[in-house]
């Protein structure tokens, strides 16, 4: 008999062996012919074994059963001793630990874990300035935009009055260099045949999530030497000094100093304008109240509508600073008309498999290209924290 017929014999056995276990439940004591029907059955199958592993030409069995095989047909015949009406030679719970998953090498091997095909990843916050400022792509290297440096006075005149040229006007030319940032990752040549990932889709998710939070910190606080200029670092952008020492409110613990910063700007950026704050600083804001003791934070009140501080939206930006000392923690403005972003390269990933190749790695190198600066800095107001 060979083995794929002894591995069907198996099987059809343990189909009919489970369904007189099962009518034997229903029925105990009525079943002992068919018991020696299958104990008999089952001796044939050991004896098949048996004959399967003896050598050629009549020799010596070479194959001694051990314990656990001598346990498996006790098993199929008998059950357990801690069941109802056990078999002599039925096995204790001990004795059938090797059968139990709990062990790799005695059956945790045949019950293998499942692998799903995710990664697990923490949230990665970055400023959003792209939604609320201006965005403008380039082929070149830079972008220039004229801009309006002086205009002239209108002048009252009678109807035959004698007239002369109203001077000032003039331009200039606001230029916005774009700027590089880089990331380099080597990948095993290994790991790129053998992950169960499409790395190179990973990668580039990676890339464009890491390029995202490198550029809205420095949108925000950017010296613009190799990277964009930031809008609290521009010496242009006017400043409001809150009302008390290491806090955003003032000494009675209302929002003042919010108040004069709304009011600091002209009214044509203001009803435009966007709060831009860090979730810390937002809930030092939803506690403050103004003169009439109302809270100078609203939530909006039907769907789609954004909540609101003194009537204007907000936006939370992570690269904000905290509520200290001499920080600027709160900025507010028309972001667009006050910032512009230019986009030259927004991503570009190389693959090299040679310059890593005798390391046996496949190198990948992302670059983009970016720029940003305050293009008019009188649409932008900042608060700053009295020391």
């Amino acid at each position: 008999m060979d083995i794929s017929t002894l591995t069907d014999s198996v099987d059809e056995m343990c189909r009919t062996w489970a369904a007189f276990q099962e009518e034997n439940d229903r029925t105990t004591g009525r079943n002992d012919d068919a018991l020696h029907k299958m104990n008999g059955r089952m001796d044939q199958i050991e004896t098949a074994i048996r004959r399967a592993n003896r050598t050629p030409a009549g020799t010596a069995e070479t194959h001694d059963y051990g314990p656990e095989v001598k346990a498996y047909f006790d098993y199929l015949r008998h059950g357990t001793r801690d069941e109802p009406n056990p078999g002599a030679n039925a096995l204790s719970r001990e004795e059938m630990k090797a059968l139990t998953v709990g062990t790799d090498p005695t059956a945790g091997y045949l019950a293998p874990v499942e692998y799903a095909r995710e990664i697990i990843k923490g949230e990665v916050e970055f400023s959003p300035l792209r939604r609320i400022a201006r965005v403008r792509p380039t082929s070149r290297r830079a972008l220039q935009i004229p801009k309006r440096t002086g205009t002239f006075g209108a002048v009252w005149t009678a109807e035959s009055g004698t007239r002369s040229e109203t001077t000032g006007l003039s331009y200039g030319l606001e230029e916005f260099p774009t700027h590089e940032m880089y990331a380099l990752v080597d990948v095993s040549e290994q790991m790129m045949e053998d992950s169960e990932f499409n790395l190179e889709e990973e990668l580039q998710l990676e890339f464009s999530e890491q390029f995202a939070v490198t550029e809205g910190a420095a949108l925000v606080n950017g010296d613009g030497a190799g990277k964009p200029e930031g809008f609290l670092q521009h010496a242009d952008v006017a400043e409001t000094v809150s009302g008390s020492a290491g806090s955003i409110a003032d000494a009675s613990g209302q929002a003042d100093g919010l108040i004069d910063l709304y009011h600091g700007l002209k009214t044509a950026y203001a009803v435009n304008g966007t709060w831009l704050l860090n979730r810390a600083t937002l809930s030092e804001v939803r506690k403050l109240k103004d003169g009439q003791n109302n809270y100078i934070w609203q939530p909006g009140l039907a769907s789609g509508v954004a909540n609101t501080i003194l009537g204007q939206p907000y936006v939370e930006v992570p690269d904000m600073p905290d509520v200290a000392a001499g920080a600027f923690p709160i900025a507010f403005g028309d972001l667009r008309r006050g910032y512009v972003i230019v986009d030259r390269i927004n991503l570009s990933v190389l693959r090299d498999p040679f310059t890593q190749a005798t390391s046996g790695n496949v190198r990948f190198i992302a670059r983009r290209r970016v720029g940003g600066q305050v293009v008019l800095a009188e649409a932008i107001r900042k608060l700053k924290v009295s020391t």
